[in-house]
């Protein structure tokens, strides 16, 4: 009997609401963007500054290794100031280098500031695109493969990332 109570609830509500198709479409936007040789050039400029970056800390780092051997090797004969001079001094070393690692690679570092001016004018470009092209074509939804939509399995006949590419050409 809840059975059928139920099963006759659900066609009720069923029944109650309009059915109507939607278009749908999916795309790979990372493949979108890697087909655009400013994203690609932007990148790499990126890249190659993060890796400047991450050189010249670790110089500062060795720096900070010497001193702290230093420190060790000579601290027998040092006074007790000197001591506490040293040991300040390499401490002082050491958070001077984690704030330079902040400025450049925090949330709001430097390269999160460089990539939002490099990368975002062209992800907006696609993403006009995609919507121009939803627009132009009727669909509802235009969903990204490549994304953590929760998407789980896709039909290829959907993928309209090659059109979207082309578009942009």
């Amino acid at each position: 009997m809840l059975k059928n109570m139920f099963l006759m609830m659900a066609l009720a509500l069923f029944a109650g609401t309009s059915v109507s198709a939607q278009r749908m479409a999916t795309v790979d936007i990372n493949k979108i963007l890697e087909s655009q040789q400013d994203y690609l050039d932007a990148q790499k400029a990126l890249d190659d500054l993060a890796a400047k970056w991450r050189r010249e800390i670790e110089v500062d780092q060795d720096k900070i290794k010497g001193l702290y051997s230093r420190y060790q090797a000579e601290q027998v004969l040092m006074s007790d100031e000197t001591r506490r001079q040293k040991e300040d001094e390499i401490v002082e070393s050491e958070k001077r280098l984690r704030d330079k690692q902040k400025k450049k690679f925090g949330p709001d570092g430097e390269l999160f500031q460089r990539r939002q001016s490099l990368v975002q004018p062209i992800q907006e470009r696609v993403y006009g695109a995609i919507e121009d092209y939803a627009n132009d074509r009727g669909f509802d939804f235009i969903l990204d493969r490549a994304g953590n939509a929760g998407i789980i399995f896709s039909n290829d006949r959907y993928d309209k990332t090659d059109d979207i590419i082309a578009k942009l050409r």
